[in-house]
């Protein structure tokens, strides 16, 4: 009988789950997502080999959660091999995914402070799974491994240079499994080997970023020490001014704590539009005269493109240009902005083909157009063939 992988994605007020049940499997049998947690009216909606959605008690949060999940699908965590854990930051520590011990975990204790709105709680998902299924290995999977062959000039920061020996302040990058998965996935549709091609990704979604990838291996990215570097996205801001930090504070009255806050939180799309942080809400808003939708669109569209065209200055050429993410896969308007805005490039998109997001292989260009594709991108899936090969290397 095959063993099955639990995936385990913890945020700090949700967790979602995804039960594979063998290696081969594309597809999980059961998903879950357990949402407002710690507030008044926690939910664990199943999904799968299960079909509904458990009122937890006011108050629970992941802990009860978690004991929920497995109590509610007991029978089919029988055979479990081993649990991945997506965690966000990985620091220098960490270049692939481990299998975690004692050791492991008090290293990643010990970097937390590089993501302390993530890794803490990747930390707790880690310490119940632990407590509630004993014995089981369990995996941790990083956002910043892949980008560990980004070379010594692309991820320093032009600062004293002890704030990178002393604080590990430098470029670290995020979204690497989606962008692991992919290449992978990308490489396989062209029947070309990854570690031969030359790709540039983009991964869009409420959090954006892009990758250039030689030869399969990460040479740059856009986001930096934290997710908040780089592209404007749903609710951060990307690339600012540093100054401004200073200005907003000093000059305007605002606190440290409520800048920081109002650049993760209230800035990108939804600070620009003064409406939502959701494309498709944008987009619809967009078509019905929100002067502010347009602007935020133009905007994100307009940066995207010229940090992907940055990107080509890593790479020796460029096999295909590739879109993934919630925005990416299905925002086919976006993307044709993008490329509209990215002249240099002179890409041609293939209305048709861009309206369905792809032909059989993702195609979105014509012919005579440097290629563009769309993929979608698979996290869940990434994570569970690491935790099977982590197990089976144990």
């Amino acid at each position: 009988m095959s063993q099955s992988v639990l995936v385990i994605n913890c945020g700090s007020s949700s967790i979602k789950f995804a039960l594979y049940p063998s290696e081969q499997a594309s597809t999980p049998t059961i998903k879950g997502l357990a949402e407002r947690l710690g507030e008044s009216t926690p939910s664990l909606t199943l999904k799968g080999q299960y079909q509904e959605t458990i009122n937890l008690p006011a108050g629970s949060a992941h802990q009860q959660a978690l004991s929920a999940f497995m109590n509610h699908c007991q029978t089919s965590l029988t055979n479990l091999a081993g649990i991945g854990h997506r965690v966000v930051h990985g620091g220098e520590a960490f270049s692939q995914s481990i299998l975690l011990d004692d050791k492991n975990i008090a290293e990643l204790k010990h970097i937390s402070d590089l993501a302390p709105l993530h890794n803490p709680v990747n930390l707790l998902g880690i310490e119940l799974c632990q407590q509630l299924q004993p014995g089981i290995a369990n995996v941790a999977v990083f956002d910043t491994a892949f980008h560990q062959t980004i070379p010594e000039s692309t991820y320093l920061y032009a600062v004293p240079y002890d704030w990178y020996e002393d604080a590990g302040v430098r470029r670290y990058g995020f979204h690497g499994t989606s962008y692991r998965y992919v290449a992978q996935e990308t490489a396989r549709r062209l029947n070309k080997p990854a570690d031969g091609l030359n790709l540039l990704i983009a991964h869009l979604g409420n959090g954006c970023s892009a990758c250039a990838i030689e030869q399969g291996k990460s040479v740059d990215t856009t986001m930096g020490l934290t997710p908040l570097e780089g592209m404007v996205m749903g609710s951060r801001s990307g690339d600012i001014d540093p100054s401004l930090i200073d200005y907003m504070v000093n000059h305007k009255g605002k606190t440290l704590e409520q800048v920081s806050n109002d650049l993760i939180r209230n800035s990108g799309l939804k600070g620009l539009s003064q409406l939502s942080n959701d494309m498709r809400s944008l987009l619809q808003a967009e078509a019905e005269g929100h002067c502010g939708a347009k602007r935020a669109i133009d905007v994100f569209c307009f940066r995207v493109a010229r940090q992907m065209a940055a990107l080509t200055t890593s790479l020796s050429h460029v096999d295909a240009i590739v879109f993934t993410g919630g925005i990416g896969e299905h925002a086919s308007d976006v993307r044709q902005r993008i490329i509209s805005s990215w002249q240099s490039l002179k890409g041609q998109i293939d209305p048709s083909l861009n309206e369905v997001h792809g032909d059989s292989n993702g195609r979105i260009s014509t012919p005579d157009s440097p290629l563009i594709m769309v993929v979608a991108t698979d996290e869940e899936r990434m994570i569970a063939q690491d935790t099977y090969q982590q197990v089976a290397h144990d």
